[in-house]
């Protein structure tokens, strides 16, 4: 684990701690039933983020005996809770915006609240743009997860404050559990999809066609003297990649000349993808065949 993807995971509390704490103010300040709902989603953030941060610690443990591929896929299943609560989150919002709207009321020091809520959505813009920058940088998907959860809630706050004001001016307050009933599904689409990408971290899915594509090339430009590459496989797991395949060399290679191809392979492949496990099978020119997946 890297000392900034700590930090960031550790910042994700922090920040999600004080935007609850401003968002909950802007709730008690107007008792709007669509501020609730913004602080409902912030609690989500605090605890999301708490379990982000363990997920991180927890791959970056060393391989061992009983987990020799390491614990990279830890970060998935804290995606997958992640887009869990953030669904149960929804539910919550959508039943408060039902009681609102049986019995809509005017709102409380709406301009203030409006102020109030409006920094702590600044606050989650600015950082949800730190998390996602650094996650994709870093490869990891629990950083990632919680930046497009809070980007999910930064352009919600941004609609409620709108909507809220509309409700304010126009003194129609039936709008405001309305917004609040819009924000819970937005929030659900949003936990919806971080389920749904991470299921496929832990289902072994291939790295995407276009990186895939750049591998093929590096590895097919590492070295000379290689007859064929076959059975090309990948798949991710958090930050790193698993990469295996054959390579076909000539009967007479020594094993020692093997040996430097694939060393020139690896390099190769992870000077240009950073955190990726090798695994080259070396064959005879006899088992050269049609019918493969082939590289070279």
């Amino acid at each position: 684990m890297t000392t900034t993807t700590t930090h960031l995971a550790v910042g994700s509390l922090v920040v999600g701690v004080a935007v609850l704490a401003l968002k909950a103010f802007a709730y008690w300040l107007t008792g709007s039933v669509a501020l609730m709902s913004d602080a409902l989603e912030s609690i989500v953030n605090v605890v999301t983020a708490l379990v982000a941060l363990v997920a991180i610690r927890v791959a970056a443990a060393p391989a061992d005996a009983a987990h020799p591929y390491g614990h990279y896929k830890a970060e998935f299943f804290s995606a997958v809770i992640e887009g869990a609560m953030i669904i149960v989150a929804a539910v919550l919002i959508m039943n408060e915006a039902w009681k609102g709207l049986l019995s809509p009321r005017a709102l409380d020091a709406p301009f203030e609240g409006l102020l109030v809520n409006g920094l702590a959505t600044a606050i989650n813009g600015v950082w949800c743009w730190v998390l996602i920058v650094w996650g994709r940088r870093h490869k990891s998907p629990a950083l990632v997860a919680d930046g497009h959860h809070l980007l999910s809630d930064v352009l919600s706050s941004g609609a409620v404050v709108v909507g809220v004001l509309l409700a304010v001016l126009t003194g129609w307050y039936v709008l405001d559990p309305i917004l609040a009933g819009l924000v819970a599904i937005n929030i659900l689409r949003s936990g919806w999809k971080v389920v749904m990408s991470s299921l496929s971290g832990l289902l072994d899915e291939a790295v995407p066609e276009e990186q895939l594509s750049r591998m093929r090339t590096v590895i097919a430009t590492a070295t000379d003297g290689v007859i064929e590459v076959h059975d090309l496989r990948t798949r991710h797991a958090g930050r790193m990649t698993f990469v295996d395949c054959h390579l076909v060399v000539p009967g007479k290679t020594t094993v020692d000349e093997a040996h430097e191809k694939c060393d020139a392979i690896e390099e190769a492949v992870r000077d240009e993808f950073g955190d990726v496990t090798i695994t080259i099978h070396v064959e005879p020119d006899s088992h050269a065949e049609e019918g493969r997946t082939m590289v070279l």
